[in-house]
């Protein structure tokens, strides 16, 4: 099988195109090659599909070996694959997801290599049942028990449904054990991804993420989206903020949609068994 390793800030990604798989599982692959110790190493695998409506279709699945909706670090890194092997050879482009069609466009260097990609994320939803979040109505700084600890909660979908923490300091916070805890509580039935953030100013979001399906990353490109819309409609920054993962920055802009742009690069590319 032949793949491409790929990462956009430090989450990290197998690329294979959807023919190499033989008939072989893709949950099975997918934990299997993500594995760190005994596989290539990643936080998912990236499936490069035909699509029968759109340019073409992405499919991930998480280290776990569940399938995720969607990506935002994933979405670039797949853009620039698909646009440098000329799959797609537009600029500008649409991408099936199971999250629904995202709109990419590629940005290239001296080379005419892609160096960053700008995704439209789409419109947030809010609505509980949408995200999902038990009850009704939306689920905006509410506050839930964990751990032993209280915490003050919004809910929303950016692809892939988010719960954004406010907290002071996050250098020094457990994100592993309070992010699984957050991640399985009841009352996110679809498990969720738990961003907990710091507002440095107005312009600018200090971050990490605990990913559902996939544990602690070194950035979630969605969970960015997510921080910077909920700072934003509470009022604590502008609509335009650059957030700081562990890996590195993102720049997102909110309007009607959100939109994410960001670096992505090929780390190495071989054969593998299975």
């Amino acid at each position: 099988m032949k793949f491409t390793k790929m990462q956009g800030i430090g989450n990290d990604f197998i690329i294979m195109e959807h023919d190499e798989l033989n008939g072989m599982s893709e949950k099975e692959l997918a934990v299997k090659l993500c594995d760190r110790h005994f596989g290539i190493g990643a936080d998912g695998l990236i499936l490069v599909c035909d699509s029968t409506a759109q340019d073409v279709r992405m499919e991930i699945i998480n280290s776990d070996g569940s399938e995720a909706q969607m990506c935002g670090n994933g979405i670039r890194c797949f853009t620039k694959y698909v646009f440098e092997r000329g799959i797609v050879k537009k600029k500008k482009m649409n991408i099936e997801t199971l999250a629904g069609v995202i709109i990419s466009e590629v940005f290239l260097d001296n080379e005419g290599k892609v160096n960053k990609v700008r995704a439209d994320m789409g419109a947030p939803v809010l609505e509980r049942e949408k995200i999902p979040v038990r009850g009704s109505g939306t689920f905006i700084n509410q506050r839930l028990p964990i751990l032993g600890k209280i915490f003050y909660i919004s809910a929303v979908n950016t692809g892939v449904p988010h719960a954004v923490i406010f907290i002071d300091d996050i250098d020094n916070f457990d994100v592993t054990a309070y992010g699984q805890a957050i991640e399985k509580n009841e009352n996110f039935p679809a498990g969720t991804n738990a961003d907990f953030v710091k507002a440095i100013g107005k312009d600018e979001l200090k971050m990490k993420t605990w990913e559902r399906g996939a544990g602690l990353t070194l950035a979630c490109g969605s969970g960015a989206c997510a921080a910077a819309y909920i700072s934003y409609i509470i009022g604590l920054t502008n609509n335009r903020v650059n957030v700081n993962l562990p890996g590195g920055k993102l720049f997102i802009e909110i309007e009607d949609n959100i939109c994410m742009t960001g670096p992505c690069e090929k780390v190495f590319a071989g054969d593998v068994n299975v």
